[in-house]
């Protein structure tokens, strides 16, 4: 996507009534027909009229079909007409679960935001030039505009980005950073489906920051924050990752917490959810086999919270013996 970033639509059977060849219109008119004289935007059905409108009312337009190729004339059509969009390939997908189904979308957009953080690591901040960051930012976009459920990695790559010089990656002024609240009892936000960022965080919060602390899980698109409510590890978060730091780390530093035995916990963290081997820490790989098993085992994100939370008093018991 280009400019400031869009709104997404996305059109589900838009190519449902009509191919390029005429041979779909013979389902909803009982015959074939020629339709060469009639316009392009005039000859899809509903779901293509519709694609349109979005487009151009401003939306990046998602257009999902069985094949591609059907789809391709009506995504040609709406970039003639001054809009964007993409298609995405999408098959109905028998005997599996809502959960189920959200893991597939969730692997694959990890994998993506996975693998455009590796190529932004890749980059000398200092000598990235700025086609270089237009390019990245628009890969970031189109993996964000197919993201449907909230994948984890998007914080990632848009904190590695952000580290970038503000006249080469953003145009607008940069969030202010939040500072760490005082009291307790507040309501901390997050994306539903915890994992080791999330849990260690939260861990964090109430063990050490705010100790009376309530958690809520929401969807990670489109959530409006409540008067008082704090969000952490989710996109324009009061806490979330910065530079190359998880929200662990962002959390502890801004807290001003000095125990070695945090800091050893939070590298752990780092190299468990960002997986660029920064601290080469060597418990990082059978703590990250106890979360997998956390977040395979299907219970609620309250208790993953509670069952993690257990996990690293454990492993703040251990790294403060060490200590003494």
């Amino acid at each position: 996507m280009t400019g400031a970033r869009k709104q997404v639509a996305v059109v589900v059977g838009a190519t449902s009534k009509w191919q390029s060849d005429g041979r779909n219109t013979k389902l909803a008119h009982g015959k074939v027909l020629d339709d060469s004289d009639i316009p392009v935007g005039m000859r899809w059905g509903v779901g293509g009229a519709l694609a349109q409108k979005f487009a151009k009312e401003g939306f990046f337009v998602v257009l999902t079909t069985r094949s591609a190729a059907n789809a391709s004339a009506l995504e040609k059509a709406i970039i003639a007409q001054g809009g964007e969009g993409m298609i995405v390939e999408a098959r109905l997908l028998d005997g599996l679960s809502d959960d189920a189904v959200r893991k597939l979308f969730n692997t694959a957009r990890e994998e993506d935001y996975r693998a455009l953080a590796k190529e932004i690591r890749g980059l000398d901040k200092h000598d990235a030039t700025p086609t270089q960051i237009a390019r990245l930012r628009a890969d970031a976009a189109r993996i964000v505009a197919i993201d449907f459920f909230g994948a984890n990695g998007r914080e990632d790559v848009e904190a590695r980005l952000a580290a970038f010089a503000p006249s080469i990656s953003h145009t607008a002024s940069p969030r202010p950073a939040a500072r760490l609240v005082s009291g307790a009892g507040h309501v901390w936000v997050t994306r539903r489906d915890v994992h080791v960022d999330r849990i260690g965080s939260a861990w964090l919060i109430r063990r050490f920051i705010d100790p009376e602390a309530t958690f809520k899980f929401v969807q990670a698109k489109g959530y409006r924050p409540q008067p008082g409510e704090l969000r952490f590890d989710m996109f324009e978060a009061e806490f979330t990752h910065e530079g190359d730091r998880c929200t662990y780390e962002v959390l502890l530093r801004r807290s001003g917490l000095k125990d070695t035995a945090l800091v050893a916990i939070g590298e752990i963290v780092h190299d468990i959810d960002l997986k660029d081997g920064k601290f080469a820490r060597e418990e990082a790989s059978g703590i990250a086999h106890l979360i997998d098993g956390l977040a395979a085992s299907g219970i609620q994100d309250a208790q993953r919270l509670e069952r993690g939370g257990a996990l690293f008093d454990d492993l703040y018991a251990y790294f403060r013996g060490r200590r003494g």
